[in-house]
């Protein structure tokens, strides 16, 4: 069973994405912050990291960097409100840029095209 790390500051969207990608058959961990985050990938092993640029505690940016360098084959989405952090040359250690939405469908079709590659889970 494929794992999925969700790191995002906004209570609803954690618990509607943990419920959402549970349901299709994936086993899914959430974090809060930046904190959490470290915390949970050591243990868990996700094969697909979505990860919120703008965090509470801290910048989904440079959590970003920390988490390529330590997981290099780990698929990494970054899933975010807001568009203008596409440009900024740290997004592009991302394999996918996706902005958020009611339809989940894109995020869901990007995870699961992610999971055909090799993945820190696996």
């Amino acid at each position: 069973m494929a794992k999925i790390l969700v790191v995002d500051d906004e209570v609803h969207l954690r618990v509607l994405y943990k419920a959402e990608f549970e349901s299709e058959g994936y086993e899914v961990q959430v974090a809060a912050n930046e904190q959490e985050a470290h915390g949970t990938v050591a243990a868990f092993k996700p094969s697909v990291i979505i990860l919120d640029i703008e965090l509470g505690d801290g910048n989904g940016l440079q959590l970003l960097k920390q988490l390529r360098e330590q997981l290099q084959d780990c698929s990494i989405i970054l899933h975010t409100a807001y568009s203008t952090y596409k440009a900024d040359f740290q997004s592009w250690l991302a394999d996918a840029y996706i902005i958020k939405s009611s339809d989940l469908r894109p995020l869901k079709a990007k995870v699961k095209e992610l999971l055909t590659k090799e993945s820190c889970g696996k």
